[in-house]
């Protein structure tokens, strides 16, 4: 059983792994302005995605786990929490101290990783079933990894286009094949919304 233990654990963390430098690479090269700014209703931007983020390593790989961060950060269950205010970045904050408050989390959460066994027993509080394993929080911090690179994938196509996992690269069509795409979708979803 401890085979199969190893395996699931280094195969969950290679995939947290690679969801870190996708959400990375996102932010690479693009001005400060366009790292901050708004795009969505709701203010969703790329730089806070990788400071609430840091809040989701910190706390699920560190505190729940009993290996507490040394660095303040938000706690989810501190009543005056609001999940939005960990989504932005102030003026203040340089973008170099939110990329190295990441990878500083990152590497705390690495280092729980490593030091416990995937079936280490834990209590997330504010989750229904507060009961868990490490298992659980890596899959969960996976999951919301990987939801916010989803995120970030289409706040960076807004900016500058650029596309796909890891680092951003030139879209394989030009203008003319994006336009042409974009239209044959958009007749397929009038003509279902037709039939319906």
């Amino acid at each position: 059983m401890r085979m199969i233990d190893d395996f699931a654990k280094a195969y969950l963390h290679e995939d947290l792994r690679w969801a870190r430098r996708s959400i990375l690479a996102k932010v690479e090269g693009l001005s400060e302005y366009d790292r901050r700014r708004p795009l969505t209703r709701t203010g969703t931007n790329l730089l806070g995605l990788v400071k609430h983020l840091t809040v989701s390593e910190a706390r699920y790989l560190g505190d729940v786990l009993g290996r507490p961060f040394p660095q303040s950060v938000p706690r989810f269950d501190d009543p005056h929490f609001a999940n939005r205010d960990s989504l932005w970045v102030t003026e203040q904050e340089s973008y170099a101290e939110v990329i190295d408050g990441y990878q500083r989390a990152c590497r705390h959460a690495d280092a729980t990783i490593d030091a416990l066994p995937i079936d280490a027993a834990c209590s997330v509080p504010w989750w229904p079933q507060p009961d868990a394993k490490l298992f659980n929080v890596m899959v969960h911090v996976l999951t919301e990894t990987n939801r916010h690179a989803g995120h970030a994938d289409i706040l960076r196509e807004q900016i500058d286009g650029a596309v796909g996992a890891g680092t951003p690269t030139a879209s394989a069509l030009d203008e003319a094949g994006w336009a042409a795409h974009r239209s044959k979708v958009e007749e397929a979803a009038r003509a279902a919304g037709s039939l319906s």
